[in-house]
C-alpha cells in the first residue's frame, strides 16, 4: 500500500489519520461523559479531566497534521457514480467535521485555561493560557463544548451510516477506499 493518496484511493497515512481521529473523538466523548459524573471523592476526579485535556491536545496536533497532509496529498476524486448533490454533500460534511473538531478543541482549551493556568500534557510539557479575559469564559466555552461534542458524535455517526449506505445499497467504492482498496 502506498503512503500517499492516489487518484482513486486513500494512502496509508490518510487512512491511519482518519481512523486515529475517529478513535480519539469517540474515546474523548466517552471519557467526557463519564468524567462529568464523577464526584469529588472519586480517585479519577482530577485524573480523568487531565487525561481528557492531554488527549484533546494530542488530537489537536493530529488534526493539524491531517490538515497539512490534505495539502501534501489531496484526497482522491469522488467515485464516478456520485452526482453533483452527493459531491457537494460530501464536501460540506467533511468541512463541518473539520470545523467542528477545531471549534470543539478551541472551546476545550478556553474552558481549561479560563483561570489563567496552562494545560499540562501528560506531565511532559505545558500549553500556556493565552486567552483568559473573555466574560464568563468557562461557562460559555463549556456550553459550546458540550453541545458541539454531541453534534460532532451524532454527525460522525451519520458519516459512518452514509459510508455504509454507499457500500451496501449503492455498491460503490466509497467505503473500501478508506481501507486502501479501489473497489469491488
Amino acid at each position: 500500500m502506498q503512503l500517499r493518496n492516489s487518484d482513486s484511493t486513500y494512502g496509508l497515512v490518510s487512512i491511519l489519520l482518519h481512523w486515529l481521529v475517529a478513535l480519539m473523538v469517540f474515546g474523548l466523548f466517552g471519557l467526557g461523559l463519564w468524567m462529568v459524573g464523577l464526584d469529588y471523592y472519586s480517585g479519577w476526579y482530577r485524573t480523568a479531566p487531565d487525561l481528557h485535556k492531554s488527549i484533546g491536545l494530542v488530537l489537536f496536533a493530529v488534526m493539524l497534521g491531517r490538515l497539512l497532509w490534505r495539502f501534501v496529498s489531496p484526497p482522491p476524486a469522488a467515485p464516478a457514480n456520485h452526482g453533483r448533490t452527493t459531491r457537494l454533500a460530501s464536501k460540506a460534511g467533511h468541512a463541518f467535521l473539520y470545523l467542528a473538531l477545531f471549534v470543539l478543541m478551541l472551546s476545550g482549551y478556553l474552558i481549561s485555561t479560563a483561570d489563567g493556568r496552562g494545560i499540562a500534557v501528560f506531565g511532559l510539557f505545558e500549553v500556556p493560557a493565552t486567552l483568559t479575559s473573555i466574560p464568563d469564559q468557562a461557562d460559555v466555552a463549556g456550553a459550546i463544548h458540550e453541545y458541539l461534542a454531541w453534534a460532532l458524535v451524532i454527525f460522525a455517526g451519520l458519516h459512518a451510516l452514509a459510508a455504509l449506505k454507499h457500500h451496501f445499497i449503492d455498491r460503490d467504492a466509497t467505503l473500501v477506499r478508506m481501507f486502501g482498496r479501489t473497489g469491488k
